[in-house]
């Protein structure tokens, strides 16, 4: 059972009890009446082939209260996509596919990127930017949910809980981000939000001094869950990056766009475990060294649009604070594997440390050598600007590619 702890900042939603899925189903099949709702799936063709995907469809099968499922399909060929829309033919709702290597949607690219409107690096921020479009291409959804492919612990209640919030009509939430603990294998895991992201933030706290914008960050539970969920409004203007800093850079537009009360998190799963990125010293271009550069690069923008200047020094005081909270972070998170009988490998958890500890001044230095670089997408107000008849290019393309 979870606690009841309520941030400053924002309203944290518990999962207190275990409420039966079937009413909670069935308050989101009343909502849907006025409240019409999408889930969006980012997904390499290659997590088709796994467990998990395959074991999240069946529960989606259930989700009656869902109308439509976004699939945005990367890294596939032609027979891989034709191999995608029969296993994704399994599911009830209406199901639209994004070919992101298909012809018709690199035509519909290249129109974009002669405005300067194409995102610039292939990636999960990319594939989400161009499923946000399409949901608000399909005018009648007003609640959007989105959660990666690769849980292997998904069930029913999984969505439920993740849309509850922004689809409830008498709750007043436009944004909601799911959290949940990280246990793999009877250890810790989650080790990029405990041992990097939450001190990093805590350091430049200490460092650049207390801001509101860091507070905000340091108040969600797992600030780098790939589940959220939104109102339709909200994602028109948002602007989200390229890079792996994209969960950083979504809470960061939440910042800039959206008031206290609109804002929730909700404990969505007991247990969540999905796929591993590595860590490694000798994998410095890829896994979790690479992710933890870009969100703390993602983090030095968001501080330099607020008015704090950074210089080397600055880094530099930032990476020794740093790596002495995160230190004391590994012995809190000792004890509290050991009152729960969990292994805990010290010597691991601290060579973790050390390795982030290189990413800041690494994200740092590629900072101050890029001052003119443009991090986020354009908005689909930009697009829509632009190309006024993107959307209803968009629709045709996705239509045409599952009538082939």
């Amino acid at each position: 059972m979870a606690d009841f702890f309520q941030t400053a900042d924002i309203t944290t939603l518990h999962k207190l009890r275990d409420r039966p899925i079937e009413a909670l189903e069935s308050e989101l099949c009343a909502f849907a009446e006025t409240r019409p709702m999408a889930l969006i799936l980012p997904s390499l063709y290659s997590e088709l082939q796994g467990d998990a995907l395959p074991h999240i469809v069946e529960h989606l099968k259930h989700a009656s209260y869902i109308a439509d499922i976004v699939v945005g399909l990367d890294r596939a060929d032609r027979n891989q996509f034709l191999h995608a829309r029969e296993f994704f033919s399994a599911l009830p709702q209406r199901t639209h596919i994004l070919w992101h290597d298909g012809q018709r949607l690199r035509n519909l690219d290249s129109k974009l990127a002669a405005e300067g409107l194409s995102p610039e690096h292939q990636g999960k921020g990319r594939n989400v930017w161009f499923c946000f479009g399409y949901v608000l291409a399909l005018e009648h959804v007003e609640a959007v949910a989105l959660h990666d492919c690769d849980i292997t612990t998904y069930d029913r209640s999984f969505p439920a809980r993740l849309f509850y919030p922004v689809a409830n009509p008498t709750f007043s939430f436009e944004f909601c981000k799911g959290y949940y603990a990280r246990i793999h294998n009877d250890k810790l895991s989650g080790r990029l939000t405990r041992l990097f992201v939450t001190p990093l933030l805590r350091a430049l706290k200490k460092v650049v001094g207390n801001r509101d914008y860091l507070e905000f960050m340091d108040s969600f539970r797992y600030p780098l869950s790939g589940e959220f969920s939104l109102r339709r409004d909200f994602i028109q203007t948002m602007r989200i990056p390229g890079d792996w800093g994209l969960e950083v850079g979504v809470l960061s537009e939440v910042y800039r766009n959206l008031s206290r009360h609109q804002i929730c998190q909700v404990d969505i799963a007991d247990t969540y475990d999905h796929k591993h990125q590595e860590l490694s010293a000798d994998i410095q271009e890829s896994g979790l060294v690479r992710m933890s550069e870009e969100i703390a690069r993602s983090l030095f923008r968001k501080l330099a649009t607020e008015g704090i200047t950074l210089s080397p020094e600055c880094f530099r005081s930032i990476k020794a604070s740093y790596f002495r909270i995160a230190l004391d972070s590994v012995e809190q998170y000792y004890y509290d594997a050991r009152i729960n009988g969990l292994s805990f490998d010290r010597h691991a958890e601290e060579g973790s440390v050390d390795l982030f500890s290189h990413s800041i001044v690494t994200a740092g230095e590629s900072f101050l050598a890029n001052p003119m670089e443009a991090p986020f997408i354009p908005n689909w107000n930009r697009v829509q600007s632009a190309i006024p008849e993107f959307a209803r290019q968009m629709l045709a393309a996705v239509a045409a590619d599952a009538a082939d």
